[in-house]
């Protein structure tokens, strides 16, 4: 994990412990006794979030062992145990919920990837992610696209270049687009350059600019992605084409198979379900 995805797990565990701790367990549990907690997958699911889980536990307690059955990007059914925690039961209950929460929340993240993905396997298109993500779980929730089987896209604002309809109307004077674009390669080669479109005119104009690497083409309908792919192909341009706006499962496969090189969709990180898994406790002691 990185240094702001170990921070959340400690701030997670500081919002619910504070400086007391876990009174019930405190005042009902006795501090030798030994327990096997399993975390049981209730319900169909593909896993992520292991490692936020792990750090909860140990950074309740470094003497618990966690050992692990289902990697994260496997796949489990109901009654299949996702892991196991064995140590002091008071340290197993008090990092419980925390750990559940992580994992919950990120394997509904890789689950709804993993589901998108394989609507689309059958052709070349790449299910991309945004950063439509919760505040703070950036790289979590990222990394459980990825073990779902989708790909990330930009991480941030830090390591690409997208211009939309904003960016340039927010000049008091047209931006010379092929200009700027060569400026930012001179400078920078190896950075990605996405330009949004909404039209096909638009498109029309940035398939001859060097430099561009991508067009986002915004909220248009299949029979618009399937001319753009055209427009594209004769225009013999290395340009590829990510189709956003409207995509959800009724709709990706479709989208798919218009030959557009990425979908990318909000919905894979924005309004996911937490899966349903819970701790069953064995008493070791």
């Amino acid at each position: 994990m990185d240094r702001i995805s170990r921070i959340l797990v400690e701030l997670a565990l500081e919002e619910d412990l504070r400086d007391i701790g876990d009174l019930t367990s405190l005042w009902f549990v006795d501090p030798e006794h030994c327990s096997t907690g399993a975390i049981v997958s209730r319900e169909h699911a593909c896993i992520s979030g292991l490692d936020a889980a792990i750090h909860s536990f140990l950074s309740v307690d470094p003497e618990l062992q966690v050992n692990v059955e289902i990697q994260n990007g496997g796949q489990a059914i109901p009654g299949d145990t996702v892991c196991t925690i064995t140590g002091k039961t008071q340290s197993i209950l008090t990092g419980e919920r925390t750990a559940l929460n992580f994992l919950q929340r990120l394997s509904g993240v890789a689950t709804v990837s993993a589901t998108f993905a394989k609507a689309i396997s059958h052709t070349e298109a790449v299910m991309l992610d945004t950063r439509k993500t919760t505040p703070g779980w950036r790289s979590l929730e990222k990394k459980a696209v990825a073990d779902g089987g989708a790909t990330n896209h930009r991480i941030g604002l830090y390591d690409a270049v997208m211009v939309k309809d904003n960016h340039l109307a927010a000049n008091p004077s047209p931006v010379d687009l092929a200009e700027r674009v060569s400026e930012i390669k001179t400078k920078h080669p190896d950075l990605k350059i996405e330009v949004e479109a909404d039209r096909l005119d638009q498109l029309e104009s940035f398939l001859p600019i060097e430099g561009i690497d991508v067009v986002l083409l915004d909220n248009m309908n299949n029979d618009e992605l399937r001319t753009a792919v055209k427009m594209r192909d004769d225009a013999d341009s290395s340009i590829q084409l990510e189709a956003s706006g409207g995509v959800n499962l009724d709709t990706v496969k479709g989208i798919a198979e218009t030959g557009v090189d990425y979908i990318s969709a909000g919905a894979l990180t924005h309004s996911v379900r937490s899966i349903d898994l819970g701790l069953d406790l064995q008493s070791n002691s």
